[in-house]
């Protein structure tokens, strides 16, 4: 079977493998406070163009998400989020088990926009019973989207320009964050993420590494303690120099950009068949993850060959997540472009 359900099949880019084997009977201090890690956060630092960013280095995207907004919110707040946002339907109640409700904002594409937050917060401080409700305390958002749609420059501006006024810090899940920026319809850069976002995070786990998510943390507010957050919530890994070494690759020549662009030259082709193939699209995606609506007899056709993701029904289609990631190869995309030619 080939499997097209989700980017993290593999195990880590050769690169990674290899450097982890070279330093392997290397000492270093634990906690990331190794000279690797340092190195690494330098290379993040000089990408992003702001070198008094914090940046920490944490296992997985639900432990980085968890441990930044209950960093971030004080007791009786919550965190503004789409409807679709990963940490509303996929992390088991993660940020609820911290003790702050995720508020939910309707979306039909995944994305979130400056006017939503502001008729919330405005609704919010006019309601006279507002103590007695959750007070939104900073607003989520992923980049790109769980559905695969991307946020635009302006979008991202706007939304950021509206959380500062109303004082909401803005985080960024960045779990796919290099095949959002390659995406030939993204016109953001990660300069731009850094610089119109309060907290944000570099995804390795479905992007070339073996696991590990760099957070970046821009606002100095938000940087006090915040590994003792780390600590508490079991993300302080003792062999800390482990996630150093792998984003010190990723960030090498480029590395983490190469490969991210690899999955979206790869899932275009499969977008690009399936439009020639008259196979409908769910969501307008340009990113790795390409949404296709097939019937039962299509999957079941489908299935007997690849492994995918079921997301919904939408009436009596099915609702297809197909995923390219760093390591899809051309030979597999054109098989399952041949498969879905034979749905037709």
């Amino acid at each position: 079977m080939i499997h097209f359900e989700c980017d993290y099949t593999e195990g880590a880019h050769p690169n990674i493998i290899k450097r982890l084997t070279e330093t392997n009977m290397m000492q270093t201090c634990g906690y990331g406070e190794d000279e690797i890690c340092e190195n690494a956060r330098n290379k993040i630092k000089k990408a992003i163009g702001n070198q008094k960013a914090d940046v920490h280095f944490l296992v997985g995207g639900t432990q980085a998400n968890l441990t930044v907004i209950d960093a971030v919110l004080r007791p009786y707040q919550g965190v503004l989020s789409a409807v679709s946002g990963h940490i509303n339907v996929h992390e088991t109640g993660a940020v609820e088990a911290c003790g702050h409700k995720v508020l939910a904002l309707d979306s039909e594409d995944g994305t979130i926009h400056a006017e939503q937050v502001r008729e919330y917060m405005e609704r919010h401080l006019h309601d006279s019973s507002r103590e007695h409700t959750v007070q939104p305390g900073m607003v989520y958002i992923s980049f790109p989207t769980e559905n695969g749609t991307l946020y635009t420059k302006k979008q991202l501006k706007e939304l950021y320009k509206v959380c500062s006024h109303y004082h909401l810090p803005l985080f960024i899940d960045g779990a796919r964050l290099g095949y959002g920026l390659m995406s030939p319809e993204n016109d953001c850069t990660l300069k731009d993420i850094a610089k119109y976002s309060d907290v944000f995070y570099i995804g390795g786990t479905k992007v070339g590494a073996l696991f590990g998510e760099a957070v970046v943390i821009v606002n100095n507010d938000l940087k006090k303690d915040f590994r003792y957050m780390i600590k508490q919530k079991g993300g302080m890994l003792a062999k800390g120099r482990l996630l150093g070494i792998q984003f010190d690759e990723l960030f090498e020549n480029d590395l983490y950009f190469e490969i991210s662009k690899h999955a979206i030259d790869l899932a275009m082709k499969i977008k690009q068949a399936c439009m020639e193939n008259h196979i409908e699209l769910a969501y307008e995606s340009f990113t790795n993850q390409q949404f296709v609506l097939l019937n039962d007899e299509q999957v079941k056709k489908l299935e007997e060959e690849f492994v995918v993701s079921h997301i919904e029904r939408k009436g009596d289609m099915n609702v297809i997540r197909l995923c390219t990631s760093w390591a899809t190869t051309k030979e597999n995309v054109d098989l399952l472009i041949e498969k879905l030619k034979e749905l037709c």
